[in-house]
């Protein structure tokens, strides 16, 4: 291939693939994810912080697969949970938890707490390495709200159903991939991102 602006965002998670290529498309990049590699490695997010477990997906895959790599680590941090479930979210209930176990676990541990005490936020990080594994660019973004008793609409993953925006009095499983595309923790780490990967781009080069 001879495009120059080859990215590989380093996931499984096709939800999330959906959700970035949507969001860096419009960029001119020529998005490949992990499941285009037969071998992309499986990363052990070892790291205490987003920031951590997103740079070490970024620089492991791109050494193993000699390509741009965007690492991403995202997460809900509840005040009331002292930031929990943070890192742990996508096995906040479990190894291989599905969502639904997950959305059930949070709501047990907030119990019949009150919505000032429900209140929470998504963070993202996001950090590109080079093939030679160098973090080059890196953004983080949060976005706030408030936690449901019960959840509401099927849109998104994770804890959307749950994740209320107050402005909107609706959660993220309610408000749809349009709405969400502006407000969420990761289109906002995105639009920190892109003015880095575009100066930085002409020291893009596919290996030959």
């Amino acid at each position: 291939m001879t495009d120059s602006r080859i990215l590989v965002l380093g996931t499984h998670n096709q939800k999330k693939r959906l959700e970035l290529e949507q969001l860096l498309a419009p960029w001119g990049f020529q998005l490949l994810t992990l499941s285009d590699f037969d071998n992309s490695l499986d990363v052990e997010e070892t790291g205490t912080t987003f920031a951590e477990n997103a740079e070490l997906k970024a620089s492991e895959q791109a050494q193993q697969l000699s390509h741009w790599v965007l690492g991403e680590d995202s997460g809900l941090c509840v005040q009331a949970l002292d930031g929990a479930p943070g890192i742990y979210s996508a096995r906040f209930s479990g190894p291989d938890a599905t969502d639904d176990q997950n959305n059930n676990h949070l709501l047990a541990q907030l119990g019949d707490l009150d919505n000032q005490q429900r209140q929470a936020h998504y963070c993202c990080h996001m950090a590109v390495c080079d093939p030679a594994g160098t973090v080059r660019a890196s953004s983080e973004a949060q976005c706030h709200g408030v936690i449901r008793i019960q959840p509401a609409g099927t849109n998104g993953f994770g804890y959307d159903p749950l994740f209320e925006i107050p402005e909107y009095h609706q959660t993220f499983g309610q408000l749809g991939p349009s709405v969400k595309s502006v407000l969420s923790h990761r289109s906002r780490a995105t639009r920190k991102l892109v003015p880095q990967l575009l100066a930085l781009r002409k020291q893009w080069h596919h290996p030959l």
